[in-house]
């Protein structure tokens, strides 16, 4: 039986509409707050409609030498156009982008996991330094 893993596609964002895109400072000071945006679709456009969209986008930081992953942040985007009048009709769209701020204490490395409805799951990674 395939693991999970098996499944989580990677490529370049450049290329790739599903990579999830790590925006954030190389290098940050040990202990001060820093921000980190996650998007798809920053060069190629990702879908945004009832029958094919982001479902959810899951952020991790991987401190060095650490054994498990912490998650940092998880969103769910749930407005696709779904409407009683059909598919695309609806009067909300939810854009697959989310922000958060963070400190670290140690060098690691920060993974973006999203989640299409149709082509599955899709991971990126930036390595930080404290610096």
């Amino acid at each position: 039986m395939p693991e999970l893993s098996e499944h989580i596609q990677r490529a370049d964002w450049k290329t790739e509409k599903h990579v999830p895109v790590i925006e954030c400072p190389d290098r940050v000071k040990a202990n001060q707050i820093f921000q980190v945006k996650v998007t798809l679709g920053k060069e190629v456009a990702h879908p945004n409609k009832t029958e094919h969209h982001i479902r959810w986008i899951a952020l991790y930081y991987h401190d060095q030498g650490g054994k498990f992953p912490h998650q940092v942040v998880h969103a769910d985007f749930t407005a696709h156009g779904e409407s009683t009048d059909g598919p695309d009709k609806g009067p909300v769209y939810t854009h697959h982008e989310v922000g958060t701020s963070l400190k670290i204490s140690k060098d690691g490395v920060l993974h973006a996991i999203a989640y299409c409805n149709i082509h599955g799951l899709w991971e990126s990674s930036k390595e930080i330094r404290l610096g």
